[in-house]
């Protein structure tokens, strides 16, 4: 019987790969959430460098924040990644939820970033 974590292991490796599939030449904005905290990350694959990166642990948001770790947070994460990746050209990106379902905090991240100006 398969563990839990292979099972996540292999709907993100099942994710990523049609994320490749279809993005093109695209830049991919990952998502990680931790009990306590999420980040965001937008990514070059093919220069395998990260553009722009944003999570609840950064000082402008702890300060405001009460928790890191819920759909608040999430929310502010995806406006400030939004931000940052408007400040260094990117406006098209292809969105990678990893193994997660697209629901709760990381449904909030994605709804925040395109309020911000992403599109994906």
């Amino acid at each position: 019987m398969a563990r839990k974590l292979d099972l996540f292991a292999r709907r993100t490796k099942r994710t990523r790969s049609n994320l490749r599939r279809r993005s093109g030449d695209r830049l991919r904005l990952t998502v990680f959430r931790s009990n306590m905290y999420i980040y965001a990350q937008v990514i070059d694959d093919r220069q395998g460098r990260t553009l722009a990166a944003a999570s609840s642990l950064d000082k402008e948001l702890r300060a405001k924040l009460r928790s890191g770790g819920n759909i608040e947070a999430a929310g502010a994460v995806g406006a400030l990644i939004a931000e940052r990746a408007a400040a260094a050209g990117i406006k098209k990106v292809v969105f990678d939820r990893g193994g997660l379902r697209y629901h709760g905090r990381v449904k909030a991240l994605a709804e925040a970033a395109r309020e911000g100006g992403l599109s994906f």
